[in-house]
């Protein structure tokens, strides 16, 4: 039989700033217990919640009733005596299975793990209850470190992105070298008039600021680099990217050289539209266009150029006006320019991935 419970509006505000200390502490009893509480006490049934937070309905009924008891004091949890309870190799191989497989697979609605998910995971697998500071020595320990996420497309091919390090690439690589071609990464990139923001020193609670105009404008940018040389080509303009603005570039990097080109961009619509088409069949004797399998940034070594260009040029500046950022970006890409060298420091982890075979190839 289900009943409602009302709790005060003074009741409540005591209760969320026990879950406020609760997510502060890392104490996912108090977290748990406190939302059950206040879930109850917002007229949801009891067996709704205890489901909800994967519980048995009688632990939530043994809450309440403490509660309207004892109060606020059933929500203070006692340190227990000693080092915190250890996991056995076994439980500790275990927990590794679990955490491979993922928050949702261990019926999680989250995509990452956090360390208070890990918290009531191991608690709720193992028994053994860990304060969030030493979990993260034990997940250290374990080979774990605490990572940014990064989206990854579900359009992904799987299977021809496997192949293309070990036979496509391979397969590019020999035709170059074989027809003394230049072998060019393409990609583009847009620089803000607003900046771009990084990590920095700052004091402990003052959280640093960087001025910013607030207009939306954007320098973009197209570029080429040689894998062989480090050799960097660049155009930049105010418009968007179209096929036309794209042509226009490609005609240009052919007219500074008398070499043959094979470039390997990736699927942006000007790239592949029907209107650059005639361009591509008409220039074939000299420039051979191969596309990178889709979604796949992490093949393309520009990547981390723009990565490096951005953090020299515009991470943390202000930039009052257009002219000034266009100025500094200019002086960025003509760092590059002129020092191939720096451009193949910047593409040597993306080289590697490619494979250690391919790496002493070039």
């Amino acid at each position: 039989m289900e009943f409602k419970v009302r709790l005060t509006g003074v009741t409540i505000k005591a209760l969320e700033q026990v879950l406020r200390q609760g997510f502060r502490d890392g104490d996912v009893r108090v977290i748990r217990r406190v939302q059950a509480l206040l879930e109850v006490g917002a007229s949801r049934p009891v067996t709704l919640v205890a489901e909800r937070l994967g519980l048995d309905a009688t632990t939530v009924y043994g809450w309440l009733h403490a509660f309207m008891m004892d109060g606020l004091a059933t929500l203070r949890y006692g340190r227990a005596p000693g080092r915190p309870s250890k996991l056995t190799p076994t439980q500790k191989r275990r927990l590794c299975e679990l955490i491979a497989a993922g928050p949702v697979a261990a019926g999680y609605p989250s995509g990452c793990w956090s360390t208070l998910i890990l918290q009531d995971l191991i608690q709720r697998e193992f028994s053994r209850f860990y304060n969030h500071h030493y979990l993260a020595a034990l997940l250290h320990n374990l080979g774990y470190s605490y990572q940014k996420a990064r989206f990854v497309s579900d359009h992904l091919d799987p299977e021809r992105r496997r192949r293309w390090p070990d036979e496509t690439w391979q397969t590019i690589l020999a035709e170059a070298q074989r027809r003394d071609a230049f072998l060019l990464f393409g990609d583009e990139a847009s620089f803000a008039q607003w900046g771009s923001l990084s990590y920095t020193w700052a004091c402990v609670g003052q959280q640093p600021t960087v001025p910013t105009c607030g207009k939306r404008r954007a320098l973009k940018v197209f570029g080429l680099i040689d894998y062989f040389s480090g050799r960097f080509f660049w155009q930049h303009q105010n418009a968007r990217f179209t096929a036309a603005t794209y042509q226009d570039f490609l005609q240009a990097v052919l007219e500074q050289t008398d070499r043959p080109i094979i470039l390997l961009q990736d699927g942006a619509g000007y790239h592949t539209a029907k209107a650059i088409q005639p361009f591509f069949t008409a220039q074939r004797d000299r420039l051979t266009v191969y596309q990178f399998p889709g979604y796949s940034p992490d093949y393309n070594p520009i990547e981390h150029l723009w990565k490096n260009l951005k953090k020299r040029s515009t991470h943390l500046r202000y930039f009052p006006t257009f002219e000034e950022l266009t100025t500094a970006v200019e002086e960025g890409l003509a760092f590059y320019q002129q020092r191939p060298e720096a451009v193949r420091a910047a593409i040597g982890k993306t080289l590697d991935c490619l494979g250690a075979a391919v790496a002493q190839a070039a």
